[in-house]
């Protein structure tokens, strides 16, 4: 899996991918979609104006993965700090959770539209607003499989522990994922850059 993403006129990007990239990248997506939860729709003949207003949790979620992903604003150390976080999070988090299954729906979509070429996969083309997309929902899978990993700084290094895993190692294909997914990410935010 050594596809990389390289910059296209009007600001996108593009990356060849194969079949087994093409399902992995969707199956991770999904999966991301399903840890998430459903949005707040309104019920049918309630005022879809009412969802906006609507407070969302106060609690941090029981979930490590979640909790990664939806973080404390302030951090626990006391009782004023741990309060401010509830707030902050009643009125922050039901927005955030929106945002991320936006991203992760926007990569679902742009692989479900892909159109294969012969036996060689299929070239993904991204529009701007797309590349942002994805950028998010690719950040949100590394942060749920780091945290499913329990990855550390040392880790993360060329000499980690992630890079010296077995074969046999139950873990290794969601490192190797995991990996992947960041190399991607890497070469789509440089394609981004002025």
């Amino acid at each position: 899996m050594a596809g990389h993403f390289e910059a296209t006129p009007g600001g996108g990007a593009s990356v060849a991918l194969d079949e087994v990239e093409v399902a992995i990248l969707r199956s991770l997506a999904v999966q991301l979609l399903e840890l998430i939860g459903p949005g707040d729709e309104p019920a049918e003949g309630e005022d879809p104006l009412t969802a906006l207003f609507a407070e969302g949790p106060s609690e941090p979620p029981s979930d490590p993965a979640l909790a990664r992903l939806f973080p404390e604003a302030y951090g626990d150390r006391d009782k004023e700090l741990r309060e401010a976080s509830a707030e902050f999070r009643r009125f922050t988090e039901n927005d955030l959770r929106t945002r991320k299954r936006d991203d992760a729906l926007a990569v679902v979509r742009s692989l479900d539209a892909l159109s294969p070429v012969a036996d060689s996969g299929a070239v993904l083309r991204l529009t701007a607003e797309e590349c942002h997309h994805w950028l998010g929902s690719l950040n949100d899978l590394r942060l749920t499989i780091g945290t499913r990993l329990e990855v550390s700084d040392e880790d993360e290094g060329q000499g980690g522990s992630l890079y010296r895993l077995p074969d046999d190692d139950p873990r290794k294909p969601m490192v190797m994922a995991y990996l992947w997914l960041g190399a991607l990410q890497e070469t789509l935010v440089e394609t981004l850059m002025p």
